[in-house]
C-alpha cells in the first residue's frame, strides 16, 4: 500500500519542490484519477504581493488557505475555472501552493471525458483549471485534509526530492500586478517533462535554492 505524501509542515517554497514527483489522487465513485506532479507554484503569504493572503487578508473565499499544512485550498476564478492549492506550514501561516501540471497515470478515460477539448494526453492536465476539470475539483473539496481524505490524496511516489539538477524555476503566472513578486523565482517543474504548462519556458533557470 502505498505510503501518502506527509510534508506539509514547511515554508511553501520548500513544499513546492518535495511536492515534484509525487502522486495526486483523487477518487472519484470508487475510480482513482491519479497524476505525477510535475509544476507547481509557492505562495508565500502576508508578504507575498500574489498570494491571495497578501497584507494578511482574511475571507470566506481565502479561509481554507490559513488551516494547517496538508489541506487543500480550491477557489474559482474568472467565472469559469477552479485552481487547487496545498495549504503548507502553520495554522494562519496563510501559505501554499498551487498545482499547474499533472502526468496523468490512472483513470485517464475519466480525464478525456472531462476534457474533450485536449488534442493530446500532454495537453490533458497541462494548467491549473485543466486539472480541475480533469479529475473532477471543485468547491465541495475545499478545506479537505490531504492526510485523512479518501476522496483526494497526495501518494509518496518517491522517498526522496527530485534533486536541483532535475528542476528548473521561473516566474510565476499571472502575477503582473504584485511588482517585485511577478519576478521571484516561485514556478518550478521538471525539467523536460511534456506535461508542464505552456509557460515553462518564461526566465527558466537552474532552481538552485536550498
Amino acid at each position: 500500500m502505498a505510503v501518502r505524501f506527509n510534508q506539509f509542515d514547511h515554508d511553501s517554497a520548500t513544499v513546492a519542490r518535495r511536492l515534484l514527483g509525487q502522486r495526486l489522487v483523487r477518487v472519484v465513485d470508487g475510480v482513482r484519477i491519479s497524476g505525477i506532479i510535475v509544476e507547481v507554484e509557492a505562495y508565500l503569504g502576508a508578504d507575498d504581493q500574489a498570494a491571495h493572503t497578501f497584507g494578511g487578508r482574511r475571507t470566506a473565499r481565502n479561509e481554507a488557505m490559513y488551516l494547517p499544512g496538508g489541506h487543500v485550498y480550491v477557489y474559482f476564478t474568472y467565472g469559469m475555472h477552479h485552481c487547487m492549492n496545498v495549504v503548507c506550514g502553520k495554522r494562519d501561516d496563510g501559505i501554499a501552493v498551487l498545482i499547474r501540471a499533472l502526468e496523468p497515470v490512472e483513470g485517464i478515460p475519466h480525464i478525456r471525458r472531462r476534457r474533450p477539448a485536449a488534442r493530446r494526453d500532454t495537453d490533458l492536465c497541462s494548467g491549473p483549471a485543466k486539472i480541475t476539470k480533469g479529475l473532477s475539483v471543485d468547491l465541495k473539496l475545499n478545506g479537505e485534509d490531504l492526510r485523512t481524505s479518501k476522496r483526494m490524496f497526495i501518494e509518496q511516489a518517491r522517498q526522496r526530492a527530485l534533486p536541483k539538477s532535475k528542476i528548473s524555476a521561473g516566474p510565476r503566472v499571472g502575477v503582473d500586478y504584485a511588482g517585485q513578486w511577478a519576478h521571484k523565482l516561485l514556478r518550478f517543474w521538471i525539467t523536460g517533462n511534456p506535461h508542464v504548462s505552456r509557460h515553462r519556458q518564461n526566465d527558466a533557470r537552474s532552481a538552485g535554492i536550498s
